[in-house]
């Protein structure tokens, strides 16, 4: 039995499909886990003491996303997977092992330069807080910073992993880091509070990076201290990376942007903001990073390859896989704001004042939602074409955007938290109109007729299913259900969106939305468990589906 669980940790997932519904699952998993975090801290701390500890993932975040989500991760992929096909698993590895190095040095070094500047660099992130509460906050991002260590070795180690299309451990890897901070909330909080918590992130740091030390060892990587930075293929990436880098710094600015004016408009806009938007990520973590994430390896396959066609179908197909689960969670969140909103986060601590206000940030903020899901995978196009300029150029544009209407709104507009949320959403469609808009050149063209015809027969169906929930959820919660309730509340909830998907569903089956069909053969070859979803996934330009 435990040999048999290893083999399935262990297997290769072989289609696009097959491997997204792999990262889905675990990440289904880790954001039911990071949700249930969230829950912890608002039933221990008030929603003040919440904002302390996520703004002191402020500056710890920014050196994270710069060094290896957002740069290293997107460039090391396609250039690692070149070498894995061209030049063979040695070369990849020592390869590997030179990014790895030069990582590390660089993060010990910006480390340092953070903890001598870290008062003026808080200041900066969170001008609303008080001194004390800087203060607070600096104790916890000096604790948290010691995480990113093991964040950064184990963030190479998943990029090495999905090369090679093994995505189950690297997804886990993510559910084992809310482990560690919920373990930290649970026994760390009452001896030491807040700092139990962020002691709890640097546990899950470590955790992220054990669970995927034995399958890279098994692949054959072995870690040495090599500090070959003129090595061919770190140039490569590394000059990926420095373009990437300035449209990722554009947006953790943006982001940054945010906190800081959420922090000016109230402590507990912080909290009200952060909790909102993660809310909001769980669709996109789900439907759109799970399978552009599994995108990515197949589009730099078949670019390396020069099979441009089967390039263009598989970006295509893959985007409207993501459209089909992503625009129904919009209706779902923006209709059933405050019923997700009490669910998730109303505990002792969180009144309903803070539900409300938390209900309609995520709204304004749901309504960017498909748009960020699938700009996600466009960026990845992108990256799978070694094209990082023109991803940084659209970022700036959209980050400036983004900047001029939040300022407008808090600022001239003296609007509440909820604004900056809307911004955003403004932001992310214009994102992913750019970004498509460009890539739509940069490929020789998409048939236009192929790609706006499924996309408005979804919209149709999401429409008419927002329709569809909003009605009964008004006229239950009258007059049969006593929501105050959690029970009433959740039964309410589970049937008014059950009864609003069987809707979509019947709709897209009606308008023959090729993506029903899509998901109802992979949900039947999961029923079976089929070879551990090793079945192959046959893309074809003629059709342009599964």
């Amino acid at each position: 039995m435990v040999k048999n669980l290893l083999s399935i940790l262990y297997s290769r997932q072989t289609s696009i499909l097959s491997g997204a519904v792999i990262i889905m699952a675990t990440v289904i998993l880790s954001k039911i886990l990071g949700l249930a975090r969230d829950r912890l801290l608002t039933h221990i701390f008030p929603p003040d003491n919440i904002s302390i500890f996520f703004a002191a993932f402020g500056i710890p975040d920014i050196i994270f996303q710069l060094l290896v989500f957002g740069a290293l991760s997107v460039a090391f992929i396609p250039v690692f997977t070149e070498y894995v096909e061209g030049k063979g698993r040695d070369a990849a590895f020592k390869l590997a092992g030179s990014i790895l190095n030069l990582a590390l040095i660089v993060l010990s070094f910006a480390i340092i330069i953070i903890l001598i500047f870290i008062d003026p660099l808080t200041s900066l992130v969170v001008p609303g807080f008080s001194v004390e509460q800087r203060i607070q906050t600096i104790t916890l991002t000096r604790v948290i910073l010691l995480g990113q260590l093991f964040l950064v070795i184990g963030s190479l180690f998943s990029g090495m992993l999905q090369s090679f299309q093994r995505f189950i451990i690297p997804a886990l890897a993510g559910v084992f880091y809310n482990v560690g901070i919920i373990l930290g909330i649970i026994f760390l909080t009452s001896p030491l509070g807040m700092m139990g918590a962020a002691i709890g992130v640097v546990i899950g740091a470590v955790l992220h990076f054990m669970i995927q030390l034995p399958v890279i060892v098994s692949l054959g990587f072995r870690p040495k201290f090599l500090l070959t930075f003129f090595h061919p293929g770190v140039k490569e990436i590394t000059g990926l990376m420095s373009v990437r880098s300035v449209g990722l710094a554009a947006e953790l600015f943006n982001e940054r942007v945010g906190i800081a004016l959420a922090s000016l408009i109230s402590v507990q806009s912080v909290t009200f903001l952060t909790l909102s938007q993660h809310l909001q990520l769980v669709p996109i973590s789900l439907f759109g990073a799970t399978i552009a994430q599994a995108a990515l390896p197949v589009l730099s396959s078949e670019r390396a390859r020069g099979r441009m066609e089967e390039f263009k179908t598989t970006l295509l197909t893959t985007m409207h896989q993501i459209l089909f689960l992503a625009l129904p969670a919009t209706a779902i969140l923006i209709v059933l704001r405050i019923p997700a909103v009490r669910l998730v986060f109303g505990a002792s601590q969180f009144n309903w004042e803070a539900t409300v206000l938390t209900g309609l940030t995520l709204a304004y903020l749901s309504i960017g939602l498909a748009a960020q899901a699938v700009s996600l995978l466009l960026v990845r196009g992108f990256y799978a074409l070694k094209d990082t300029r023109t991803p940084v150029v659209v970022s700036l544009v959209v980050v400036a955007t983004n900047v001029a209407l939040s300022l407008y709104f808090v600022k001239s507009l003296r609007l509440d938290v909820w604004s900056l949320g809307f911004a955003f959403s403004i932001a992310s469609i214009l994102s992913a109109v750019l970004l498509f808009s460009t890539l739509h050149l940069k490929v020789g063209k998409f048939d236009l007729k192929v790609v706006l015809i499924p996309f408005f027969k979804m919209v149709m169906a999401t429409i008419i299913m927002g329709v569809a929930l909003y009605v009964p959820i008004k006229l239950l919660d009258q007059v049969i259900f006593d929501t105050t309730r959690t029970l009433n509340l959740l039964i309410l909830t589970g049937l008014s969106s059950t009864f609003a998907l069987c809707v979509y569903v019947l709709l897209v089956w009606f308008l023959k939305v090729r993506e029903l069909q899509t998901y109802s053969d992979l949900l039947r070859r999961v029923a079976k468990f089929q070879s551990q979803f090793k079945a192959k996934e046959i893309i074809t330009p003629e059709s342009g589906t599964v």
